[in-house]
């Protein structure tokens, strides 16, 4: 894993990302040398365009989950990211190649090439997710541990890092009952550097369910340390690898010591400026929509256009959210709030619709202006589910220490909650990006928004 402005990415992935786009570039250049006696005309005004076109499928791969790791990402899947990749870079690769100072059949020709250039990357991409092949090094992890906690550590890098092998599990001094199956169980008696070195490992991950007094063998893991071999807690392992923070495996220690959880004025003032600059930017690109979208629930239904609610907001303090009406305006007339649900029937036919298509969130963009929310952050929360999740969830609080978003890392990683249960697991994501937040992982959420938003995924 590389860590970048705070943010864990797969070497690996980032390998991928560069040699596809050295392919890109490879493609877009046989396609301009298709009409090699105008290369030299064109060599300017052709450069910026193969830049900008390598960086705007970077930007379509990345939003559509091309390049998201995963080990049991099926076939299917993929398929379907890389159609959704094709569908918006191929006319973007056609706009762009169509500004070629040439005769129209010159530029027709250049055009389709640049386009199958396009399209045989992304089409690689799915041979080399799904061909069997390494492409890169196997990381060799020791996990310290045999129960509970080590089978999660074991079924997280098989689900979530293809290139993690597994070498074993040694038990810990206080761990009786083995969860983990017993053939991967490596005999214990002999010391960790020494097992460590025998089975060549890069990493070893203490996964202990017992840490009584006695159970940590300090020396010994400082001891790998020393020679080379990485060695994490559980906090640090789903941190790193899963991009998120097990609430069960953290103790205030760890958040207090640890890095991270950085504020500062300088921070709050680039993205506030960020916030501004970008929302006004989405609020401009975004007007024809909102407008239809105005007209199509004014027709639909009686009630207000923009529907107003309570949320919480940085440090405790309320505000009134706008989003654009999508139930009917009887929904809550009981006065208990509810989360919505799967097939809600209070969602009206065209909330039914921008709802999915996270249409109905777009009035939040003024919030933005305001300065109640920021494009990126945690979601707020109506106070009555706060104070209800704040007493059953241990640091819940803590989301609270940075504004609200209208997206979120939560919201890119996981299915939407209506839950307690989806609460807790939505606010390990939460309190990983309060701890590492930065404008580069910023992006990267706003990327995969655009993935989240033409796909559907989780809109209730």
């Amino acid at each position: 894993m590389i860590r970048i402005f705070n943010h864990y990415l797969h070497r690996d992935t980032l390998r991928q990302a560069l040699a596809d786009l050295g392919f890109l570039v490879v493609a877009l250049l046989a396609a301009l040398s298709t009409q090699f006696e105008y290369l030299n005309n064109w060599l300017p005004i052709a450069s910026t365009q193969v830049l900008s076109l390598t960086a705007g499928v970077f930007v379509i791969g990345t939003a559509s989950g091309v390049y998201q790791k995963s080990g049991n990402v099926t076939l299917v899947q993929t398929c379907a990211r890389a159609t959704l990749a094709l569908m918006l870079a191929l006319p973007l690769t056609y706009v762009i190649f169509g500004l070629l100072p040439a005769e129209p059949q010159t530029r027709l020709t250049v055009q389709i090439s640049a386009m199958v250039g396009v399209a045989a990357v992304l089409m690689r991409r799915i041979y080399v997710t799904h061909s069997g092949a390494v492409t890169g090094e196997r990381t060799r992890v020791l996990i310290f541990g045999t129960g509970k906690a080590a089978k999660i550590v074991g079924d997280t890098l098989e689900d979530s890092d293809p290139l993690a092998q597994i070498v074993g599990y040694v038990p810990g001094p206080n761990e009786s009952e083995p969860a983990v199956p017993l053939k991967m169980i490596l005999n214990g008696d002999r010391p960790l550097t020494q097992i460590a070195h025998e089975h060549g490992v890069d990493e070893i991950i203490v996964a202990l369910t017992e840490r009584r007094a006695g159970s940590m063998p300090l020396r010994q893991l400082l001891d790998c340390k020393l020679f080379g071999i990485k060695v994490y807690d559980l906090a640090t392992h789903f941190e790193k690898r899963l991009g998120l923070i097990r609430v069960e495996f953290v103790n205030a220690g760890w958040l207090v010591f640890g890095d991270g959880f950085n504020q500062g004025a300088l921070r709050s003032a680039v993205k506030r400026l960020f916030d501004v600059v970008f929302a006004l930017l989405l609020i401009v690109l975004s007007a024809p929509v909102m407008i239809i979208a105005a007209l199509l629930i004014k027709l639909d239904s009686r009630g207000p256009l923009v529907y107003r609610q309570e949320r919480v907001g940085i440090n405790g303090s309320t505000f009134m959210v706008a989003k654009f009406r999508s139930m009917r305006t009887d929904a809550e007339q009981d006065g208990k709030p509810r989360w919505a649900s799967l097939q809600d029937d209070r969602v009206t036919r065209v909330g039914a619709i921008i709802r999915r298509l996270r249409i109905d969130e777009l009035p939040q963009l003024f919030n933005v202006l305001r300065g109640d929310m920021s494009l990126v952050g945690p979601r707020p929360e109506r106070p009555f589910f706060v104070d209800q999740l704040t007493q059953q969830i241990p640091y819940f609080a803590v989301r609270h220490s940075v504004k609200p978003g209208v997206t979120g890392w939560a919201q890119v990683r996981y299915q939407y909650g209506a839950t307690v249960e989806d609460a807790q697991q939505k606010l390990q994501y939460d309190l990983y990006y309060v701890k590492n937040h930065s404008l580069f992982l910023d992006a990267i959420i706003l990327l995969e928004t655009v993935g989240v938003v033409l796909t559907g995924k989780g809109a209730r």
